[in-house]
């Protein structure tokens, strides 16, 4: 999947429209509603993707699951599915990873066509499902001796066990390992053949915070050392540290994109500058008049959207002029639970919609 910015023949103004290398497809102003035709253009370093998917279907009875999307990944990079349970994720990703048969459409790895060479393809991928589980009476070096023994090409134990951290837990048993510490021999086995792209579903559900975050640097040291990384999770902060590139699904589509810079620019309403406890009823009004975007929340508190940084000051030394009193300010940028209400008019929290 690309992205390409189109300039209006008949308002002028520019929007972007996603699609595969080449496609042509019919195209809407989101601003007047003037449709045309445009051709996407071809993608020049095709070798740099890991991952191709264009128009990738399942439909159980009536239930279509997963329906007609198409993305890219570009190789080295941390790639975020990110939507509730139920959206499609796990589903797709089995696709890729041919657990399940798509009921329509083409899935490259590494450039090669999963239907006609798996066999050559799975050698280089590693996979950590949701919900993993392994032998109980085994130690961690015993666990991935073990699955390592499954390859033909295996990666050093001892460099996994190193940049896993689990150097101090190699010889206890995985059945008396935290949940955070059996996430991360997971991640481990998932590397024993030293695969070129890792997928991971939902690898850090029902850690508390703290594993959590231990699990995000060994997914972060991944991409360090030259993985590409295909990552399914329901945490919006979870896709906001890790990821280089995400993709919002919802309800089986793809409704949105790109970086996080990306998806804030263009979704997101810029910053906002929230000032609390204001001593006076007529703050809002006051800096509405001097052009700013100003709305109240109740108990004093006023939210203001700035389009830089600048605009802070402005707003501030509005303030002081008219001898307007506040307790203290706080600044924060849009973020994907913002742009997933937006788009969706639902709330993502934990694992469900809200």
């Amino acid at each position: 999947m690309i992205e390409k910015r189109f300039k209006c023949p008949d308002c002028g103004k520019v929007a972007s429209h996603s699609g595969m290398p080449g496609e042509i497809k019919i195209i809407y102003c989101p601003y007047c509603g003037s449709k045309g035709r445009a051709r996407l253009p071809e993608l020049k370093h095709i070798e740099d993707l890991a991952i191709e998917v264009s128009g990738l279907r399942k439909i159980y009875g009536d239930l279509v699951a997963v329906n007609d999307i198409s993305f890219s990944v570009k190789k080295g990079e941390i790639f975020a599915f990110l939507g509730p349970n139920g959206a499609g994720k796990t589903t797709t990703v089995e696709m890729i990873e041919s657990i399940r048969q798509p009921t329509a459409g083409t899935i490259k790895l590494s450039g090669k066509d999963i239907k006609t060479h798996f066999n050559d393809i799975k050698k280089n991928i590693g996979v950590l499902p949701q919900e993993f589980h392994s032998f109980e009476r085994l130690t961690v070096r015993e666990t991935l001796v073990y699955f390592s023994k499954l390859y033909k090409k295996r990666a050093d134990i001892n460099k996994i066990i190193e940049s896993m951290d689990l150097k101090s837990c190699e010889k206890t048993l995985y059945k008396n390992l935290s949940g955070g510490l059996r996430q991360r021999v997971g991640v481990a086995i998932s590397l024993v053949n030293d695969p070129d792209i890792v997928f991971l579903d939902e690898p850090t559900t029902g850690l508390d915070p703290k594993a959590r975050r231990d699990v995000w640097n060994v997914i972060a040291g991944l991409r360090d050392n030259g993985k590409t990384v295909f990552l399914t999770t329901h945490y919006m902060e979870e896709a906001e540290y890790l990821a280089d590139h995400i993709a919002i699904i919802h309800r089986g589509k793809i409704i949105a994109e790109g970086s996080l810079n990306e998806l804030i620019e263009r979704y997101g309403h810029g910053s906002l500058l929230r000032i609390k406890r204001c001593k006076t009823d007529d703050a809002v009004k006051t800096l509405r008049e001097k052009g700013f975007d100003a709305s109240s929340e109740g108990n004093g508190n006023i939210a203001v959207k700035i389009d830089y940084k600048d605009r802070v000051l402005d707003v501030l030394s509005n303030l002081r002029h008219e001898c307007i009193e506040y307790e203290s300010i706080d600044i924060r940028r849009s973020n994907l639970e913002e742009i997933f209400l937006q788009l969706t008019g639902a709330k993502l929290t934990g694992e469900e919609i809200a």
